[in-house]
């Protein structure tokens, strides 16, 4: 027969299993409020039974039972179900992140009507109308110097708005790169401690529910996919980079980037390649600053860098009451003193630049003149420099709608002495400097010959930006240098003409050099700027440029809202899902305490039993 103290061993093994499986169960109540918490469950199995080789016949088995065993406790987790909330986090993130700071950026073009820039723009064009209408009154020279003031002082306030919020996400950025740091050393950290308690035979279900948070957090960070091919090695990767490794994890450092406003780049910090991001709260922050915001504010200084050149332009040339002339309306402060350009750009005590913002042709061009040319016009472009052709059925006009329209970063217009004009735009890359004419070279004779811009055709009359000197090259000595960075900071009314409204130019030159008490033409050449084609960034006039610019904003701002809504919404059923397999129910876990404290007083009544049989065999057989 079987051993007499069997069933004491079996009930000693079913008093464990029920007590672990009451233990596990209040564990999960602790838990049910602790973030990534998974719920656990104890599997228990018939312990492995006595083979009695004499008991092998068809009336007896061949087996006797020993009871239960705890097998292993586990969590109950969906792997399928946890992929996929990891790949919708950095979405949510993404654009509840954008959502959040366009509602900002809409808060500083949502001005109300009569402070807003555009509205303030409208009332200084008003007032070089009267200027034109009545040119001898000090009133409507004061008017129009007063607009300007409180125009300048309104575009001034809107680039503070946009800087600030472009600051703060870079104090963002810097933020989070501490989290994506952190929560990467962390995951290398648990993965080690994990791989040590599998060795040891166990299941660390609360070590791997911490890991998986931090993973999720992470992946609301920055984009992230998990890789286990090898059960002891953990890998989570980024845009195609491995971050973390088993026990080791990669860092992102900061480098400072030129013509960048003092922003840095983000990069690995072993390798010291780029690092780029195309989701999570990093990847729309670095988005935001470096793309979105920079376009916000290049649009800005682009407007307030033409409006204050062109209102110069013919200001200089105009002549005002008191007979004062070549005076500007708008100070501007050239971005170097060299007036040719040059500048070190590399920061080796050489010049090795030439910092150009706009070149100006000799020859006066007729717009709607057939040019009888062929050729192509080479430009700075966006990525590398862009080709334009032309063709002698071309006009003047149609050429230089073609070289706005190519995507340059460069663009033209005929002045007001119908000269052609090539004028630096912002630059795409922040590796350029903005408001920099980087390229600029004609295979045939429109530039040279024609326009009277370059000396030559071909490689040889070339214009570029990366050697001293480069203006040798121009034909033309009509050239101005780059201004300082972010003139939307610093526009301002020159205070010659502040200090004596008389100075300023309504009239032009008379046969003696004077201005006539009648004359407004100066002042009616500005009011015309309001609505001429004078390239505005993409925009052809200034008007242009305000609705494309609102309209964008709002339209940026709503996508960004409803797709956060949509990533609410899938997030939600997919939480939801987890939270039916994983998330503790504490009615559920009531109800199996109560199940398992039956089952353990069922097996300490049979212990009882067993104790009081093994009693009588042992005290009472016999007497």
């Amino acid at each position: 027969m079987a051993s007499s103290f069997a069933g004491i061993e079996i009930g000693k093994r079913s008093l464990q299993a029920h007590s672990t499986q009451i233990q596990t169960a209040g564990h999960n109540i602790s838990n049910a409020d602790t973030e990534g918490y998974s719920r656990q469950r104890v599997n228990v199995t018939t312990f492995e039974p006595l083979f009695r080789p004499d008991l092998e016949r068809e009336m007896r088995p061949g087996q006797i039972g020993q009871g239960s065993d705890v097998q292993s406790i586990t969590r109950l987790r969906d792997e399928l179900l946890d992929s996929r909330i990891v790949e919708q986090t950095n979405e949510e993130s993404y654009w509840g992140t954008r959502e959040k700071y366009y509602s900002m950026i809409e808060d500083v073009y949502n001005e109300p009507d009569d402070i807003s820039v555009r509205f303030n723009m409208d009332k200084f064009w008003e007032g070089w109308q009267e200027v034109s209408a009545y040119p001898e009154s000090n009133a409507a020279r004061q008017a129009v110097v007063t607009r300007g003031v409180t125009l300048t002082t309104s575009i001034q306030q809107q680039y503070k708005s946009l800087r600030g919020i472009s600051d703060q996400i870079n104090g963002d950025i810097e933020a989070t790169v501490k989290q994506v740091n952190d929560y990467t050393s962390q995951i290398a950290a648990l993965n080690n401690e994990i791989v040590r308690s599998k060795a040891m035979g166990d299941n660390p279900n609360d070590l791997m529910d911490r890991r998986d948070l931090l993973v999720e957090k992470l992946a609301s960070l920055i984009n992230v996919t998990v890789v286990q091919k090898d059960p002891d090695e953990f890998m989570v990767h980024t845009d195609g980079q491995i971050i973390v490794q088993g026990s080791l994890s990669r860092k992102i450092g900061f480098e400072t980037m030129p013509d960048s406003n003092g922003y840095s780049k983000l990069v690995w910090q072993d390798t010291k390649v780029d690092a780029h991001f195309r989701g999570g709260t990093l990847g729309a922050l670095v988005e935001l600053r470096d793309r979105d915001l920079r376009t916000r504010i290049q649009e800005l200084n682009t407007m307030t860098l033409n409006f204050s050149d062109l209102v110069n332009d013919v200001h200089r040339e105009g002549i005002g009451k008191n007979n004062v002339t070549g005076l500007d309306f708008f100070v501007q402060h050239d971005f170097i003193e060299n007036v040719k350009g040059n500048y070190d750009r590399d920061g080796d005590g050489t010049e090795d630049s030439s910092y150009i913002f706009r070149m100006t042709g000799n020859h006066s061009l007729n717009a709607h003149e057939q040019t009888g040319l062929s050729g192509a016009v080479t430009l700075n472009g966006k990525d590398g420099n862009v080709t334009v052709e032309y063709f002698p059925t071309d006009t003047v006009e149609d050429v230089i709608n073609r070289i706005n329209d190519s995507g340059a970063e460069v663009k033209a217009y005929l002045d007001r002495n119908s000269r052609l004009v090539l004028k630096a735009a912002a630059s795409s890359s922040m590796e350029n400097p903005d408001f920099v004419i980087r390229h600029a070279e004609d295979s045939g004779l429109f530039l040279s010959g024609y326009a009277g811009l370059l000396s030559a055709s071909g490689e040889a009359g070339a214009y570029d930006f990366n050697r001293a000197d480069a203006v040798d090259i121009l034909a033309s000595s009509n050239y101005s240098v780059s201004p300082v960075a972010n003139p939307g900071a610093y526009v301002e009314v020159n205070a010659a003409i502040t200090s004596d409204v008389s100075s300023v130019a309504g009239a032009f030159k008379n046969a003696q050099g004077y201005a006539d008490p009648s004359d407004g033409r100066a002042a009616v050449e500005i009011a015309s700027i309001r609505n001429t084609k004078v390239m505005i960034g993409t925009e052809r006039t200034f008007d242009d440029y305000f609705a494309e610019t609102v309209t964008e904003v709002g339209l940026k701002g709503e996508q960004a809202e409803n797709q956060l809504a949509s990533q609410n919404k899938i997030m939600g059923d997919l939480r939801s899902l987890r939270d039916s397999i994983s998330g503790v129910n504490i009615d559920e876990e009531l109800a199996d305490i109560i199940k398992f404290q039956h089952g353990y007083n069922a097996a300490a009544k049979f212990v009882t039993v067993q104790d009081e049989l093994l009693d009588v065999l042992i005290n009472r057989l016999g007497v």
